[in-house]
């Protein structure tokens, strides 16, 4: 399996587990388990993409750790990007499920 590929799971299934993460930790953004997967997995592909992009384009990975290598920074880099943009998609739906009137935990 090619690099890029792994990376893009890495990225998947830690923007799974952030964003079941924020929706156990803010209840009111909460969409349920498959809900905040799916939020999740949406917000991993594309916090992961945005970070390896930022942090190439900077300059800042030494060595090429972002470069679509598989060395750990290049995978610390992916679960950190993926996890954070899950729960920042989660907690965007949510507000938007708030704003359009749909039913909150309680």
């Amino acid at each position: 399996m090619s690099p890029t590929i792994i990376n893009l799971i890495i990225q998947l299934v830690s923007g799974a587990v952030g964003g079941n993460v924020a929706g156990g930790l803010m209840k009111q953004f909460n969409l349920g388990t498959v809900g905040n997967s799916i939020a999740g997995i949406v917000g991993g592909g594309l916090g992961g993409q945005l970070l390896s992009m930022l942090l190439a384009g900077s300059g800042a990975a030494a060595g090429g750790a972002t470069g679509g290598g598989l060395d750990i920074a290049s995978i610390v880099t992916q679960i950190v990007g993926g996890g954070v943009g899950g729960g920042v998609v989660l907690v965007i739906v949510g507000l938007i499920r708030q704003m359009m009137g749909g039913q909150t935990a309680k």
